[in-house]
């Protein structure tokens, strides 16, 4: 996998924490570096360590599903992406009827508990990566650190962008990572049939 599609596959997993972290700007009335770092690791630990273990659970059934893996890879980003942009319209919806999400109601704290919670929410998309990461033969230590950087940097950022602007491009966000998967999807597929 080059560089380009690691960086993007990294963007579109950070979405999820992007979006929860402007969620925790909001909550607070003045920018809190110690907000912003906590959200930055804990969800770039997280964003790193599921497709670790997805990579060696997928590493484990290889031998067995060698020539439908593109299948697979395909399957799992296209079904993630898919899913970001549900769950970005969904969150909508429910805005809309008054009701507040689970990440709305838990955005005030940072304590172990919800931050555990959202960090673990934010990364089960890392998990299904890492699967298709066994299939197409990555540097998986190289990999899982570029998603940590960048899932870390965004959320770090989030915490900023929230504080200041409000929640307005969260929603933008969430479905433009949904939609970098699906085409990520659709080019590994393509590669091998085509290529």
């Amino acid at each position: 996998m080059d560089i380009i599609s690691l960086l993007a596959i990294s963007v579109a997993l950070s979405m999820d924490a992007f979006s929860v972290s402007i969620c925790k700007g909001l909550a607070t009335k003045k920018f809190s570096f110690k907000t912003a770092l906590l959200c930055g690791l804990w969800f770039g630990g997280f964003q790193a360590l599921m497709p670790l273990i997805g990579y060696f659970l997928g590493a484990q059934f290889e031998h067995f599903i060698t020539s439908f893996d593109h299948w697979i890879a395909f399957g799992l980003l296209l079904v993630i992406g898919v899913n970001m942009i549900r769950e970005a319209f969904s969150e909508e919806e429910s805005t809309d009827n008054g009701q507040q999400t689970t990440v709305e109601c838990a955005c005030g704290y940072t304590g172990f508990k919800t931050m555990l919670m959202l960090a673990i929410a934010t990364s089960i998309d890392a998990l299904a990566v890492g699967v298709t990461f066994a299939f197409l033969k990555v540097n998986i230590w190289f990999s899982v650190l570029v998603i940590g950087i960048t899932t870390f940097l965004f959320s770090f950022v989030g915490v900023r962008i929230g504080n200041i602007f409000g929640s307005r491009y969260s929603k933008a966000a969430e479905m433009t990572g949904g939609a970098i998967l699906i085409i990520l999807g659709v080019k590994i597929l393509l590669e091998h049939l085509v290529f």
